[in-house]
């Protein structure tokens, strides 16, 4: 492991030019240092965004120009005024041409197709049965039957196992994202990557992994429950999100999203309450079942509590965090009055004691941009975005 941060080896590490030994040196260095995943973050932005530029070019009428100007009696004649507007134009040409080719971007990335295996009965892949040697390509529905399974090969970063009664759409796979659908049943992965580069999208929300393995299971009615059995998931839906550690689960509804994370040794009292505190229709059925989770909570429960702090009202967080004291002691500088008015730097402290992921502030930056990139191009053409 690293001692100091390898922010330098980022842009190697994601174009694979690292030795091995040296590559996946920096693969766990990344899982355990914040800092230097949000710069491993920023090169995957950057990538996604020149994935979509394509060669083109240049007019006909800049070569005479350029032409003049390689002639070595011409270059040294060369005046400042001169070099200063030609490299400003070609720095626009560059901006412009690349921004028109995105904008022409209609359509997910396309990388190599997954291999897929059968592991029992008659998996198909749209309507073909799965045979040796068979692929997932972008778009491709597999689907198993009552009877059936299959093992997808994530590109070269793990595996999914795909149980009976099961639907799943390959959505996306290139160097900085490999995105699945989960329409219906449940599927395994494992994956061994640097965090935020393998997605699966389910009715109620999105599972991003964060260095793990999970299952993940869809019902009928489009809702979800997530079990992390190594490493971390965050489970999204647009601003409510969620980070789950191993040896915890947590459940999204359809129209909701991810409820509250529990660690599955919690009481059925507790995980019961947790459901009807985070899903119920009406406040009263809230409150009772509030009650009961703050009377069932163990001390290594705290996480759950640490997240009802900002899902309850006003008037019960005061309730939540007198809880949460007579079970763990908070960290120094960290006060009552500051938690009750949800001071985000007090909280963090509080989430970082009690070993909840916390993801860096670039990371609110990076959502914004990419909303502004979906929203933007979806006005002028329709393009549908998957931040």
């Amino acid at each position: 492991m690293f001692s100091k941060h390898i922010t330098s080896l980022s842009s190697a590490y994601f174009h694979d030019e690292l030795r091995p030994r040296e590559s996946q040196r920096v693969a766990e260095h990344l899982m355990s240092c914040t800092p230097c995943r949000a710069d491993f973050d920023d090169v995957k932005l950057g990538a996604k965004f020149a994935e979509q530029l394509q060669i083109v070019s240049a007019p006909d009428s800049v070569w005479a120009g350029v032409v003049d100007q390689l002639d070595y009696k011409s270059v040294r004649r060369m005046r400042l005024w001169f070099v200063k507007p030609l490299a400003i134009a070609a720095m626009i040409l560059l901006v412009i041409a690349g921004g028109l080719v995105w904008l022409r971007s209609n359509s997910n990335t396309g990388g190599a197709p997954w291999n897929v295996a059968r592991l029992g009965g008659s998996p198909r892949i749209d309507s073909q049965n799965i045979e040796d040697g068979s692929k997932l390509g972008v778009g491709q529905w597999l689907e198993t039957d009552a009877t059936s399974r299959a093992e997808i090969d994530v590109a070269t970063i793990g595996n999914v196992e795909i149980d009976p009664n099961s639907r799943v759409r390959l959505l996306e796979t290139s160097s900085s994202e490999h995105r699945l659908e989960l329409a219906r049943g449940r599927l395994s992965a494992h994956i061994s990557a640097p965090p935020k580069l393998f997605f699966v999208n389910t009715p109620s929300g999105v599972a991003e992994d964060l260095g793990c393995a999970y299952t993940l299971e869809v019902d009928e009615n489009g809702n979800s429950i997530l079990h992390v059995t190594l490493g971390w998931v965050s489970l999204q839906l647009i601003d409510r999100e969620s980070s789950v550690p191993a040896g915890a689960a947590c459940a999204m509804k359809r129209g909701v999203g991810p409820g509250t994370p529990y660690f599955e040794d919690a009481s059925e009292l507790f995980r019961t309450a947790l459901s009807k505190f985070d899903f119920a229709d009406n406040q009263s059925d809230q409150t009772a079942a509030l009650a009961a989770l703050l009377s069932e909570a163990r001390p290594r429960d705290v996480m759950t509590l640490w997240y009802l702090l900002m899902r309850v009202s006003a008037v019960d967080r005061a309730s939540v965090y007198d809880r949460m004291t007579s079970l763990v002691t908070p960290p120094q500088d960290v006060t009552r009055e500051g938690v009750l008015n949800l001071d985000r730097q007090m909280l963090e402290r509080w989430k970082a004691k009690l070993s909840i992921r916390s993801d860096p502030p670039q990371k609110k930056v990076h959502s914004f941009l990419k909303k502004l990139w979906a929203e933007t191009l979806g006005r002028i053409h329709g393009y549908q975005g998957k931040w």
